[in-house]
């Protein structure tokens, strides 16, 4: 298979312009697109400009001026964040925290840093609980929050986008709730070290002892590394040590077909299931980052496996049969991440290699008239009327950066978010 990295890089592009358009056409202000139906979406009541925000950087990174001009005039015309709607902590911060701070680094406009404050602060109130650990979803407008059944995914992903907010303004509650968040939950990890799937978060006591690298967990182990990177949090590199070491000893799991990670208790370490998330293929990116990079080649050739098997990757398998356990494809990046991890760190020609793979398999099976589409199962090929914002910030991005030129982003000056929004390393200086 022959490489053309400048050619291959061009066509995400084009690809990326196929999407925004189809949104730009049928959902322009709103949060998505549908592109079955050519309808718009809004996750609440009203916008929030997710798609907009969340592709800005994108575009930043492919040098589509035009459309990213567009995008920020919506952004500031558009955008408000008073409103008397209930939002996941977790997702508005990954999305739109991040985006609007790292439209903010990349753009240099100050009202991208003023919307950002004034949406950290609206967050706030969910820190409020007995522990210190947030509800999942709290009211834009009046700080009322709801939710208390949390996990560490959405527990944990939060402090490189409040941590960063706070070494822009000056002002450290954002870096403080958030961190605290993380140390409390660390806290309530088990005696082999390990945490479960759901936790009351007033209570601190755990509601599923399940513990996997996959739903609703996944990302908070990503931002233990990233902001021990970031910020040079020295309790942070404590946490992830002891706690990627208690993954890799209960977890991991080295079969014929291949190395994965398994279910277990948090409790016990007793295996589970074999179950294997489409989620959990960002941890050679994670490995790849920590300088485990032996880790990190093994897990992303499973990764690649479960993608070439079905021709396009399913969002659960059971990697001891190979059967699919959940047949949708939600035009995830998380495979595409870590083989763009990789060939950083490698340089081996086989990361582009599988980029191509990917990129073709998304046209083949998800492209629309308009857009692009989940699929309803990877087996029959059937679509789904969605095309969430992540698949323009990071599904494509991280395919644009795999073949993009050197100089389009300095890999080792920045870290991302769990959404793909490149933060630099400077601000913490």
């Amino acid at each position: 298979m022959e490489i053309n990295k400048k050619e291959l890089a061009e066509k995400v592009k084009a690809e990326f312009m196929h999407a925004w358009n189809g949104y730009k056409k049928y959902a322009f202000g709103h949060d998505e697109f549908r592109p079955l139906s050519k309808t718009p979406y809004d996750w609440y009541e009203e916008s929030l400009c997710i798609t907009p925000i969340d592709a800005f950087d994108t575009m930043v990174l492919m040098g589509l001026t035009k459309d990213k001009n567009e995008a920020k005039q919506l952004i500031f015309e558009e955008l408000s964040f008073d409103k008397n709607i209930y939002v996941s902590v977790f997702e508005i911060t990954i999305r739109i925290l991040g985006g609007l701070i790292s439209a903010y680094l990349l753009d240099g406009n100050k009202k991208f840093l003023k919307l950002s404050e004034d949406l950290a602060n609206r967050l706030l109130p969910a820190f409020n609980s007995k522990t210190g650990m947030p509800f999942r979803f709290v009211n834009l407008k009046t700080g009322a929050v709801r939710g208390k059944i949390n996990n560490p995914a959405e527990i944990g992903t939060l402090l490189v986008e409040f941590g960063s907010l706070s070494k822009l303004t000056g002002n450290p509650v954002y870096y403080d709730r958030a961190k605290k968040a993380l140390v409390e939950l660390y806290n309530r990890r088990s005696k082999i070290g390990l945490v479960g799937t759901t936790i009351n978060i007033e209570t601190g006591k755990w509601i599923n002892k399940e513990s996997s690298i996959g739903n609703k967990i996944d990302s908070y182990y990503e931002y233990l590394l990233k902001s021990y990177l970031l910020f040079k949090d020295m309790d942070c590199k404590k946490m992830w040590e002891t706690s990627i070491k208690s993954v890799n000893k209960y977890l991991a799991d080295s079969k014929n077909n291949g190395y994965w990670y398994r279910q277990v208790d948090m409790d016990t370490g007793k295996k589970i299931s074999t179950k294997f998330e489409a989620l959990a293929a960002v941890f050679p990116s994670i490995f790849a980052l920590s300088g485990d990079l032996t880790r990190a080649k093994k897990l992303q050739d499973s990764c690649f496996k479960m993608w070439t098997t079905f021709d396009i990757e399913p969002e659960q398998i059971d990697y001891k049969t190979m059967k699919i356990k959940l047949a949708i494809y939600r035009l995830r990046p998380e495979n595409i991440e870590s083989a763009y991890y990789l060939y950083h760190y490698t340089k081996d020609e086989k990361y582009l290699k599988m980029g191509k793979i990917y990129l073709e398999s998304i046209i083949k099976y998800c492209k629309t008239e308009e857009g692009y589409a989940e699929l309803k199962s990877v087996i029959t090929k059937e679509k789904r009327d969605r095309m969430s914002s992540f698949f323009l910030a990071e599904t494509l991005k991280y395919l644009y950066l795999l073949f993009a030129p050197k100089n389009t982003l300095n890999f080792d000056k920045i870290i991302f978010n769990t959404e793909a929004h490149p933060i630099q390393k400077n601000i913490c200086k």
